[in-house]
């Protein structure tokens, strides 16, 4: 079973911090934040979704890809609830492995509230150019990976533009848009417990290990606006961060401050790969190998496998020759 959040929080040791500090993140009210391992692929620490409650109301946050929805249903089941018994689905970004299943979770509870930054909301309504890009990217792995993308009816489309304060019974989250990884990217911050909910805007780390990876797919990767969205985060001062890919991150500054470090250092190989001309299939063997390298003197050869598998390295190459490619056009 796993840990709910507001429980793991309250046991794992923090740096000493002024009293006022601590006390900023007490709350009376009756709230939880459950991670849901959604074992994508059959891989743990792959895929988190976080069941949030709070007085009777219930929402999934980022609930997943379509193939993964028997383990969300499965993960519902074992705490006594049901797909029925969810009142709003919380979406980031729409990213297939982020919210490919919110179209099938809406046609199973027609009821329920879908919020999603108003650049994603038309590819909700309508997935058609989201699946074909998709299809562009996975080919024939495109079900085995997500499964079927269902439209969400517009009707259940709640449009965020980042600025919003949503009430979830007695929880309050404040939304901020974050792009960067995506345009249509927002993050959530929950003030009361100090957790900000930032997707893909802070990379991958797998909880309980402290490297990290960006992910940078196309096809709107954008550097600048990116660490701007760090900035975001840190503004709000969060205790922790959660992370889609996966889990648990205690110190946000030195986090972020990795996070950062490491999307300049990939930005510079893909210059100076993209500098050395030739074609992009060797240049992106040239990126993956000089990344795996790096990955090879801190992790496991496990680990490294883990990381590389929930990574997607040819696509993170892809984002980013796309986006030092267009800054070259428009400064040409």
């Amino acid at each position: 079973m796993t840990t709910p959040l507001h429980l793991r929080f309250a046991f794992l040791a923090q740096p000493a911090a002024p009293e006022m500090s601590r006390l900023r993140y007490t709350h009376s009210v009756p709230m939880t934040a459950t991670t849901i391992d959604l074992l994508w692929t059959g891989r743990p620490r792959s895929i988190a979704a976080v069941l949030l409650e709070s007085d009777g109301h219930r929402a999934i946050l980022d609930p997943g890809p379509s193939s993964t929805l028997t383990t969300l249903r499965e993960q519902l089941r074992a705490r006594g609830l049901s797909v029925q018994d969810l009142d709003a689905i919380l979406l980031t970004h729409i990213h297939l492995d982020h919210a490919g299943a919110a179209g099938a979770l809406v046609r199973e509870n027609p009821r329920l509230a879908v919020y999603v930054h108003e650049r994603g909301a038309t590819h909700m309504a309508d997935p058609t150019k989201l699946i074909n890009s998709a299809l562009r990217l996975y080919a024939g792995a495109m079900e085995r990976l997500y499964g079927e993308f269902l439209p969400v009816p517009q009707e259940n489309l709640r449009v965020l533009q980042g600025g919003e304060t949503l009430a979830l019974g007695s929880r309050k989250l404040e939304v901020f848009y974050t792009p960067g990884h995506a345009s249509h990217h927002v993050s959530f911050f929950d003030p009361a417990e100090g957790t900000a909910y930032v997707g893909d805007t802070a990379g991958l780390c797998i909880e309980g290990n402290s490297y990290l990876l960006p992910a940078t797919p196309p096809p709107d990767i954008d550097l600048e606006l990116w660490n701007a969205s760090l900035d975001a985060i840190l503004e709000r001062s969060p205790a922790r961060l959660f992370l889609t890919h996966f889990g648990i991150s205690n110190d946000p500054p030195g986090h972020i401050e990795r996070y950062r470090e490491c999307l300049r250092n990939w930005g510079a190989l893909v210059q100076e790969l993209l500098a050395k001309g030739g074609d992009s299939a060797t240049a992106s063997r040239a990126f993956e190998e000089a990344v795996g390298g790096e990955m090879s003197k801190k992790l496991s050869s496990a680990e490294a496998e883990h990381y590389v598998f929930n990574a997607g390295l040819s696509l993170s190459w892809l984002g980013l020759a796309r986006y030092y490619r267009k800054r070259a056009e428009a400064h040409a």
